[in-house]
């Protein structure tokens, strides 16, 4: 009995330890593939070849339409279904506006899946943005509110 005891207890410290090398490899690796704001806005700035995608859901869109000047809008259900829009070669920035900045890291770990190397994510999103008092414009184009991933 006791060795079945010790056995399941071993079990299950050898599988926290591989969940938590997992999910300190993860962040490691966000951590990599991310930037400040004051970076972003460094090499926008330094007339770079970036290229910058605003991938907010679409009622994050209508609730704050405002879009960091040269950025393109890309839905990410559009990402998701052809992750192609995304050029794998151009260093290219991607952001949100969800607090957990979850849809930027969605996309950002799709990509990374799909062997995207030069991809990154705005720390903080558009609010880290705004927050350095760094230019927005208003997003007047069309979009649909369909918000299936």
């Amino acid at each position: 009995m006791y060795l079945v005891v010790i056995c399941v207890v071993g079990f299950c410290v050898l599988l926290f330890g591989f969940l938590r090398m997992r999910q300190l490899r993860r962040r490691r690796e966000v951590e990599e593939h991310s930037i400040e704001a004051e970076a972003l806005h460094a090499l926008l700035e330094g007339d770079s070849d970036i290229l910058l995608f605003d991938v907010r859901q679409p009622l994050d869109l209508l609730a704050h339409s405002e879009i960091i000047p040269g950025a393109r809008r890309l839905s990410p259900k559009e990402i998701v279904e052809q992750a192609s829009l995304i050029p794998k070669e151009k260093e290219s920035i991607i952001y949100c506006t969800c607090v957990s900045q979850s849809t930027s890291r969605m996309i950002l770990e799709r990509a990374l899946a799909l062997n995207f190397t030069k991809i990154k994510f705005l720390k903080g999103g558009l609010e880290a943005w705004v927050e350095k008092g760094y230019p927005v414009e208003r997003y007047t184009t069309p979009f649909h509110l369909d918000t299936a991933p």
